[in-house]
């Protein structure tokens, strides 16, 4: 089929091979209606701008797509990463993979350069904070770019793939209180993770199924990076008495459990007999902590195929095509790090 250039764009619109550039390069020297037809145009074409990094010889870039993890250093996002890169090979694209750090201005950054350097698609794991975090996510669309998200984000239509955190998480506190625990605790993650909200939906929706009462106080944010999680927690219970101590705490992700573990450590709290711990994502060394972890066992593999999986294909489809949200379910793993209290104790 065809490949439809700038030309085409420039000649279905009415205007120069200058003026849709400007447009394709966002510069403010064209009137908004103009700006609003070409890209229409570009729209009903399906026409998607080529980059620079074409002109670059002996490198063979054209069948490739990028990937924005929030941190690579973290399991999940590495695993996710593999599941990306194997579907993507096996389709004959290279990745390239960068991750933001958790800054929001790292992630606008390589959303714009990959757009701009004919990298053909990205899939992002994108950070929310505030009012303006999905700017650059209007911007990609605007200029027809194939992208997906790995989570849910509020005011943007685009193409998700994602994890059920409520159902997961409501099994994690049903496993609890089904094995005698009354007084728990879940300790947030991040106030702008998308994540960190369902998990507390999914958490607060556990009570409403049983009869025990969901109080606010049962939240606890500590985030998720280990010295923060680590010192949040020492105060934590340095806060209250040991009769107010809770039984269990199911934790924003197992990155945050193993710190949580090292403080109740350092606490001389032992983990399971005093309080019961359950991670989030089943890293790969989950089974490896000092008391290996429960945990609720992302898809993480999957999520990153079945991204590259949506995200090729629309790159590859010659017209738009509708958009998709798909959600992954978890399982729950039982090790060690929970008890199962008798009535007596509860």
């Amino acid at each position: 089929m065809k490949r439809i250039t700038i030309n085409d764009v420039a000649k279905q619109a009415g205007v120069s091979k200058g003026t849709v550039s400007a447009v394709i390069n966002r510069k403010n020297t064209v009137k908004n209606e103009t700006r609003n037809a070409v890209l229409a145009v570009m729209k009903e074409l399906n026409f998607r701008p080529k980059g620079m990094a074409r002109n670059l010889k002996q490198m063979d870039i054209d069948k490739s797509i990028g990937l924005i993890v929030k941190d690579l250093s973290y399991p999940f996002y590495t695993a996710v990463a593999m599941g990306v890169k194997e579907y993507a090979n096996q389709k004959g694209y290279l990745v390239f993979i960068t991750s933001s750090e958790n800054l929001h201005e790292r992630e606008v950054k390589f959303s714009q350069l990959f757009s701009s350097k004919d990298i053909k698609g990205a899939i992002i794991a994108p950070i929310l904070e505030g009012t303006a975090e999905i700017e650059h996510l209007f911007k990609l669309k605007m200029i027809n770019y194939p992208f997906i998200l790995l989570e849910d984000v509020k005011g943007i239509q685009a193409n998700v793939v994602s994890i059920d955190n409520i159902k997961a998480m409501k099994l994690a506190v049903k496993y609890l209180i089904d094995s005698g625990h009354s007084h728990i605790v879940h300790f947030a993650g991040p106030e702008s993770s998308s994540h960190a909200q369902e998990r507390i939906e999914g958490f607060r929706s556990a009570f409403s199924e049983c009869h025990l009462i969901f109080k606010q106080e049962m939240i606890v944010p500590i985030g998720s990076y280990h010295e923060i999680a680590y010192q949040k927690t020492i105060e934590y219970f340095k806060k209250h008495k040991r009769e107010e101590y809770p039984t269990a705490i199911v934790c924003f992700n197992d990155q945050q459990a193993l710190a949580v573990m090292d403080a109740l450590n350092e606490l001389k709290l032992r983990v399971p007999n005093d309080i019961s711990i359950v991670g989030n994502d089943d890293i790969y060394f989950a089974r490896m902590f000092p008391v290996p972890l429960t945990t609720i066992q992302a898809p993480m593999k999957e999520l990153g195929m079945r991204a590259a999986e949506i995200l090729i294909r629309n790159i590859e489809s010659p017209v738009q095509l509708p958009i998709e949200n798909v959600v992954l379910e978890a399982n729950f793993i039982v090790r060690q790090s929970t008890n199962i209290l008798n009535n007596t104790d509860v």
